[in-house]
């Protein structure tokens, strides 16, 4: 994985989790891997994924079963949909208005860019 020196590395972990789980890739109620494993694919130290599982954990997205491992909650697209749509519309949002006011940035422009993409990329 490569990671963007504009976001600390455990944040940048859990959209990465976030983003498993919301592709049907780690389903809920299904264990995720282990903190190891997950620290091996992404080459970080295990402590930096407990901190992201310890992150997750706090907003109910993942859960523990002690001496088995992770699991994702029952109700982690929820959590996670929520969770993402605050940071976006706090600090996303502002910038892309932004930058679409500066540019002059029709929004119907933005729509017909925004169906080709889901398109391309979610058919």
């Amino acid at each position: 994985m490569h990671f963007r020196e504009t976001q600390v590395i455990y944040l940048q972990i859990a959209d990465y989790v976030c983003e498993k789980i919301l592709l049907g890739q780690w389903p809920p109620g299904e264990r995720i891997p282990s903190v190891r494993d997950l620290g091996v694919e992404l080459e970080v130290n295990p402590n930096t994924v407990i901190r992201t599982y310890d992150f997750l954990q706090q907003r109910a997205i993942i859960f523990t079963k002690r001496g088995i491992g992770y699991f994702a909650a029952d109700d982690a697209v929820t959590q996670i949909k929520s969770y993402r749509r605050d940071q976006f519309f706090a600090t996303e949002l502002p910038v892309f208005f932004r930058t679409l006011y500066l540019l002059n940035i029709d929004l119907t422009e933005i729509e017909q860019r925004y169906d080709a993409f889901v398109k391309a990329e979610f058919n």
